[in-house]
C-alpha cells in the first residue's frame, strides 16, 4: 500500500519520551514489519514477529500514542489493520540534554543490535541463496581521512543517493521490479580516534 501524500517519508524524533517508548524490542519489530510488509492486523504482525496478538495489540496502541503507527482503515478490535505512519524515522544519536542523550543511546543500541543480528544471519545462511545474490551482496570497508564537514557531506550524499533511487519502491509495491527482494543497506561512519589538538 503506498503512503498517502500527507504521510512523511522520514519522521524526525526530537523528544526523549518518544525515543524511550521506541526502545523496546517488540515495538521496533512491529515498526520494521509494518514498514516491510505493509498494513497488518495485530494477529498478522504477531505471526511475522513471533509474538501473541495480545502483546502486539498492546504495543501497537503504545506506538500509536507516540504517532509511530496509525489505523489503516477497516476491521474492528484486533482485526483492524495498522500501518507505519512514516517510512522510517531519524534522530540525532547525541544531544546536549542528558535525558535525550540516554534515550537516543538506548534506541540506537537496540536498532543496531537488531540490524547486526540480521547481518550475522545473512553470513550464516548465505550459502542457501542463489549464487547471483551472493555475488551481488557486499561486505566492504573503506578507510578515509576526512574533515568533520567532509564526513557530514559524505553521509548526506550517500543517503540522498539511496533515497532518490529506491524510496519509491518502499512506498509503492507496484514500483518494485520483478525479482526484487528487501535489501538492508547499513552505513556506519565514525572517527577511529578523537581529533588531536589544533
Amino acid at each position: 500500500m503506498p503512503l498517502d501524500d500527507d504521510r512523511p517519508e522520514i519522521r524526525q524524533l526530537t523528544d526523549a519520551g518518544t525515543m524511550r517508548a521506541l526502545a523496546h524490542p517488540v515495538r521496533i519489530a512491529l515498526l520494521e514489519a509494518l514498514t516491510l510488509e505493509g498494513p497488518k492486523t495485530a494477529t498478522e504482525v504477531g505471526e511475522l514477529i513471533g509474538e501473541s496478538a495480545t502483546t502486539c495489540s498492546f504495543h501497537l496502541r503504545q506506538l500509536a500514542r507516540y504517532g509511530m503507527v496509525e489505523e489503516a482503515g477497516g476491521g474492528k478490535g484486533r482485526a483492524r489493520p495498522w500501518r507505519a505512519s512514516s517510512l522510517g524515522f531519524s534522530f540525532a544519536s547525541s544531544h546536549d540534554e542528558p535525558e535525550r542523550d540516554v534515550a537516543a543511546s538506548a534506541l540506537v543500541h537496540l536498532i543496531r543490535e537488531r540490524q547486526l543480528g540480521r547481518y550475522r544471519e545473512w553470513i550464516e545462511t548465505r550459502a542457501t541463496y542463489p549464487r547471483e545474490w551472493r555475488d551481488a551482496a557486499a561486505n566492504s570497508e573503506y578507510l578515509c581521512y576526512l574533515t568533520v564537514e567532509e564526513l557530514a557531506q559524505l553521509n548526506a550524499d550517500l543517503g540522498a543517493l539511496l533515497a532518490d533511487r529506491f524510496v519509491e519502491r518502499l512506498k509503492a509495491p507496484s514500483n518494485r521490479p520483478e525479482g526484487s527482494v528487501p535489501v538492508e543497506v547499513l552505513l556506519f561512519s565514525y572517527p577511529l580516534r578523537p581529533p588531536g589538538p589544533g
